[in-house]
């Protein structure tokens, strides 16, 4: 899995995965254009999403309709270094009876980003292009003089 990011302007970057794209911004209070969502909201649409994708799969195989389902996303930004301290999600799904309400909110629970985020990955940064010194700094020094 791969997604490429490039800067799109003051505040933006643009974010394509196979023929997507998403733009992601400041918002107009952080000096940004407002033109995408910030960082932390993709990254909350994303856990968001992930969550709606398995709860929709775990209602279908009961046959049930996935139509009046929605889900809430919120975090909490705080700590040293800043981040997202807690995330949230909210499950709106009317009409379920307490069984099906359980093993619901259990799917949700156990969505591939929701699990990413219990065990985190190694995150690896790397450089991709080579340092460029300039003819000067290559020349070697005069010993001579």
């Amino acid at each position: 899995m791969e997604v490429r990011v490039r800067r799109g302007g003051d505040t933006k970057s643009e974010a394509f995965a196979r023929f997507h794209r998403v733009v992601c911004d400041h918002s107009f209070d952080d000096g940004g254009g407002d033109t995408g969502m910030t960082s932390p909201e993709l990254m909350l649409s994303a856990i968001g999403c992930c969550a709606m994708d398995c709860a929709v799969e775990y209602l279908r195989a009961r046959k049930l309709a996935p139509d009046g389902i929605g889900l809430r996303i919120s975090a909490e930004e705080g700590g040293d270094p800043r981040r997202l301290v807690e995330i949230g999600i909210e499950v709106d799904a009317p009409g379920l009876n307490a069984k099906t309400r359980e093993g619901l909110l259990k799917t949700i629970e156990g969505c591939m980003l929701q699990q990413t985020l219990a065990v985190p990955p190694k995150l690896n940064v790397a450089m991709s292009t080579l340092v460029t010194e300039s003819p000067r700094a290559r020349q070697p020094a005069n010993l001579a003089s």
